[in-house]
């Protein structure tokens, strides 16, 4: 379902990449766990890498719960920021060069997941949704693990996508310059799992990670 956009969510310029609808910015939110959470730290701006993921309408990301990052999101509002990068697009001028790319950008008042029992939820969902099946063979958590884990989530309300095609877009007068113009495919590659240190011997490699992807 499109929602109109709000003013902090509405593209002032190339509005023609916009993308309002909501399952456009959910395919972009599942298709990249690394995101950015932009914040104020003792007035100065800081942006945290972390990986996010979403359940319904709502995105959510974890860090230690001693950590600023975590202080700072629930101090004041943030932006979270997920970025895929698709190719690069060569125009026949210098200016026109640009990226293919898919983006989305949530703002908002984060909330801390208080119960510990919904935050264990949420952590499994996580893993769940990078490696289905993996959380019910792992050792579970302890309480100390849980208690200094901090579980933060935002509500998809004020959010906007934006999409930057692999075509590039040159002035009428410009086609006719000879010189290369396309576009550069890229994709993020997954190699083969590397097996730690002193795994147990027999142990099979997953299926959920020979079947990995992102991007």
């Amino acid at each position: 379902m499109s929602k109109p956009p709000a003013p902090r969510t509405r593209l002032r310029r190339m509005h023609e990449k916009a993308a309002c609808d909501r399952g456009t910015l959910h395919a972009i939110l599942d298709a990249m766990p690394l995101a950015h959470v932009g914040h104020l730290v003792d007035g100065a701006p800081v942006v945290t890498p972390t990986l996010q993921w979403r359940t319904g309408d709502r995105i959510y990301w974890h860090g230690s719960s001693a950590s600023r990052m975590v202080k700072a999101a629930l101090a004041a509002e943030v932006c979270v920021t997920v970025s895929c990068v698709d190719g690069m697009v060569l125009a026949r001028s210098g200016l026109e060069h640009s990226v293919a790319f898919r983006s989305a950008m949530v703002f908002g008042r984060a909330t801390m997941l208080t119960d510990p029992e919904a935050k264990a939820e949420a952590l499994r969902q996580m893993m769940e949704r990078l490696f289905p099946g993996r959380w019910e063979s792992l050792r579970p958590m302890t309480a100390q693990e849980l208690k200094a884990t901090a579980v933060l989530s935002l509500p998809l309300d004020e959010a906007s996508a934006k999409i930057g095609g692999p075509e590039p877009e040159d002035p009428p007068e410009d086609p006719a310059w000879p010189v290369w113009a396309g576009h550069l495919p890229m994709a993020t590659a997954t190699g083969a799992p590397v097996p730690a240190a002193g795994l147990a011997p027999g142990l099979a490699v997953p299926d959920y990670l020979t079947r990995f992807r992102w991007g």
